[in-house]
C-alpha cells in the first residue's frame, strides 16, 4: 500500500489557493525601463485550473526481460530519453536496453506514456523471460498521471499619453517544477514515473524554476506588440506532478491567452476597437498582415454584437519565433457560451504539407476551445474527483463550430512551426467574445455557466 504524500485541498487550482502556496520570485528585465510617474496604470490577474490530458485511449506498455537484456515497446514521445531513464532508474546498463516506437492511443505533451512504460519494465524484469503488458486504466489515467499546472497570471500596463503601453509587466504563479520535461529526463530521471520515485532517494523539493536563458525567452514571449519594456516574475509553489500538456512554455493559456484578453482591456481604456488598436501597436509587416486577413476573413469591422452574440479577436506570433496566428470567435451566451464560429489566419511561411497544416490548426482551435470553456480538475476527500469522461467534461464533436482557415501566402519564406500557433489566440478570442456578449470579463477559466454566474454575484 502506498503511504505518505500531501492530499490536495477540495480548492486546489483555485485562484485563491495559487496564490497562497509558499513560493520564490525570479526577475528578468527585458527593454527600457519606463516609469510610471503621471501616466494611468492598468492591472488585471487571469487564471486556468489544473488539466488533465485526457487521451482518448489509456496508456500502454509492453515489456520483456531475457538474458539481461530490456525490451520495451511504447508510445512515447522520446524514446531514448527514455532509453536513459529506464537504465537509471532501474540500475541496468544502457547497452543492454532497447525502447521501441510503436502507435498508441495518444501521446502529447508529458502524459503518462512513460509511466506506462516504467511499469512494464519494472514489472518484466522481475519476471524474466515473459512479456509483460501494463494497461492504465480511465482512472489511473485521470488521477495518476501528470496534470497541466494550474496557474495564476497578472499583467499590469504602464500607459503613456496615448493610451499605449510603455511598460508591461507580468507575474507567473504555478505550482512546480515540472518533473516530467524532457530536461528533468535528462537531470532527474529517477524523478519521472509515480513508481520509479520510489527507487531512489528523492530529490529535495526545489521551490524554484530555472530562469535564464528559457525564463528571458518565456517573458519576450508574451509580447505580440511593440511594448518597451517587461519584467518577469515566475513562482514555483509545491503541488503535485505537472506537466506540458500542449504547447512547450505553456503558450495557450498562461501566456498569449492573458496577455491578448489584457489587450483587449487596453484597448477599452483607450477606447479603441481591439483590431485598430492591436495594429498600432505592430511593427512586423507579417503580423500586421496576419491580423488583417482574420479581421477581414470575420468581417470584424462590419459585425456588431446582438441578440446575446458577439466576436471576439487573438494574435500571437508562437514561441515569438514560430508560426503567425490569428482567430476571431464567435460565440453566443444565454444559460452557457456556446462557441458558434471560428475564423484564423495563420502565416507558416511554406507550408509544405497544407491538409497536415490545416488539421494542426482545426485540433488547436478545438482543443483550447474545450480548455477554455469546460475542461479543469476537481478535487474532493483529498483525491482527484474529477476521473471519468462523465465527471472531466471535454467539447463534444456537437459542439465544435464551424471552422474557416486561411493561410497567408509565404512560399518564399522558411517553413515555421504551427503544431501549437493556434491555441493561445483562439482562448484569448473565446475569452474576448464573451466579454463584449457579457459587457464584463470572466478572467478565471473555464468559463462555465457556473463560474461566470459566482463572478457577476461577486461583482453585484
Amino acid at each position: 500500500m502506498w503511504t505518505g504524500g500531501a492530499q490536495p485541498p477540495s480548492d486546489a487550482g483555485e485562484p485563491d489557493w495559487i496564490r497562497g502556496q509558499r513560493a520564490r520570485d525570479r526577475i528578468v528585465e527585458t527593454g527600457a525601463v519606463v516609469g510610471a510617474a503621471g501616466n494611468r496604470v492598468v492591472e488585471a490577474s487571469f487564471s486556468r485550473p489544473f488539466l488533465a490530458y485526457g487521451s482518448i485511449g489509456p496508456s500502454c506498455a509492453l515489456a520483456e526481460y531475457r538474458d539481461g537484456a530490456l525490451t520495451v515497446w511504447t508510445h512515447s514521445q522520446g524514446v531514448f530519453e527514455l532509453r536513459k531513464w529506464l537504465a537509471h532508474a532501474l540500475h541496468i546498463d544502457p547497452a543492454q536496453v532497447t525502447v521501441l516506437h510503436r502507435q498508441g492511443a495518444g501521446c502529447y505533451g508529458h502524459n503518462s506514456a512513460d509511466d506506462a512504460a516504467f511499469d512494464a519494465a519494472f514489472v518484466a524484469m522481475r519476471t524474466p523471460n515473459r512479456t509483460v503488458r501494463v494497461q492504465w486504466t480511465r482512472e489511473d489515467e485521470f488521477s495518476a498521471a501528470p496534470m497541466g499546472s494550474a496557474m495564476v497570471v497578472g499583467l499590469r500596463a504602464v500607459l503613456d499619453a496615448n493610451s499605449r503601453p510603455g511598460r508591461l509587466d507580468n507575474r507567473d504563479l504555478e505550482p512546480g517544477p515540472r518533473a516530467t520535461s524532457g530536461h528533468e529526463w535528462k537531470r532527474e530521471p529517477a524523478r519521472r514515473g509515480s513508481a520509479a520515485r520510489m527507487l531512489r532517494p528523492r530529490p529535495p523539493r526545489s521551490t524554484t524554476l530555472r530562469t535564464t536563458p528559457v525564463a528571458v525567452r518565456r517573458a519576450t514571449r508574451r509580447r505580440s506588440t511593440t511594448c518597451r519594456g517587461t519584467s518577469w516574475s515566475t513562482i514555483s509553489s509545491l503541488t503535485s506532478r505537472c506537466a506540458h500538456p500542449r504547447c512547450v512554455g505553456w503558450a495557450p493559456l498562461p501566456t498569449s491567452s492573458p496577455s491578448e484578453s489584457f489587450m483587449d482591456e487596453l484597448a477599452e481604456t483607450a477606447g479603441e476597437d481591439p483590431v485598430a488598436y492591436r495594429l498600432s501597436l505592430m511593427s512586423d509587416p507579417r503580423g500586421r498582415r496576419v491580423i488583417e486577413t482574420a479581421a477581414e476573413m470575420a468581417d470584424w469591422f462590419g459585425t456588431t454584437a446582438h441578440d446575446g452574440r458577439a466576436r471576439g479577436f487573438g494574435f500571437a506570433r508562437y514561441k515569438n519565433r514560430a508560426a503567425y496566428a490569428a482567430v476571431v470567435a464567435e460565440v453566443e451566451v444565454d444559460e452557457q457560451v456556446r462557441l458558434r464560429r471560428v475564423w484564423a489566419a495563420v502565416d507558416a511561411g511554406l507550408v509544405i504539407n497544407p491538409d497536415g497544416a490545416a488539421n494542426q490548426i482545426e485540433g488547436g482551435i478545438i482543443q483550447a476551445a474545450s480548455w477554455t470553456l469546460k475542461e479543469g480538475v476537481r478535487f474532493a476527500d483529498g483525491r482527484v474527483a474529477s476521473d471519468s469522461w462523465e465527471s472531466y467534461p471535454i467539447l463534444h464533436f456537437s459542439e465544435v463550430p464551424e471552422i474557416d482557415i486561411r493561410f497567408i501566402e509565404a512560399r518564399h519564406q522558411p517553413t515555421l512551426g504551427l503544431g501549437e500557433a493556434s491555441l493561445g489566440p483562439t482562448a484569448a478570442a473565446i475569452g474576448n467574445a464573451v466579454a463584449r456578449t457579457l459587457g464584463r470579463r470572466i478572467r478565471a477559466l473555464p468559463l462555465t455557466r457556473e463560474r461566470i454566474m459566482a463572478t457577476l454575484l461577486a461583482e453585484n
